[in-house]
């Protein structure tokens, strides 16, 4: 089996996206641990960016990309109130990977798949965590009070379907 890694987008020092009472940081960061957690209880121990509260810095989270690894860094969108649903960015190479994140989560939170977009099709043309050959998966807009309403219902739910996803993408 393949390496899984998986990071938390942003860091201790940057929240990044703040909306509806929530940040980016902590709410990836405690998704990551969610799965984290999962990943453990099927027997597959991950490579993570930090344990607890601690998220680190996206040049930390690059650095444990190796080659051959499935990597994923969990990020939130955001945008107007009304934008919702799931997109990942990544290499021209991690599109099927994409496609099987996006609807897993589609399907567990009740929301729109965006779909497996390229790196440039976001708000920045390239991407460090992609450029090293990891995957980031926006998870739903934190804008949206629905969205975000709909993660805290099903993040369990939601890790594991994730977690399953990625063994088979491992295995």
């Amino acid at each position: 089996m393949r390496t899984i890694i998986i990071t938390a987008g942003h860091s201790n020092t940057d929240p990044g996206a703040v909306g509806n009472g929530a940040t980016e940081a902590a709410v990836v960061t405690e998704f990551r641990n969610l799965l984290a957690a999962s990943l453990r209880a099927r027997g597959v121990e991950p490579i993570t960016d930090g344990q607890g509260a601690v998220n680190l810095p996206l040049r930390d989270a690059i650095r444990l990309i190796t080659p051959g690894a499935v990597a994923v860094e969990f990020h939130c969108n955001a945008g107007p109130a009304s934008a919702t649903g799931v997109e990942t960015l990544s290499q021209d190479r991690h599109m099927a990977l994409g496609r099987a994140l996006t609807g897993a989560v589609s399907a567990v939170l009740g929301i729109r798949d965006r779909g497996a977009k390229p790196e440039g099709s976001g708000q920045h043309q390239r991407l460090g965590f992609v450029q090293a050959g990891g995957i980031i998966l926006e998870l739903f807009f934190i804008s949206n009070a629905d969205d975000l309403a709909r993660y805290q219902e099903s993040k369990e739910a939601l890790a594991d379907r994730i977690a399953d996803v990625l063994i088979a993408a491992a295995a």
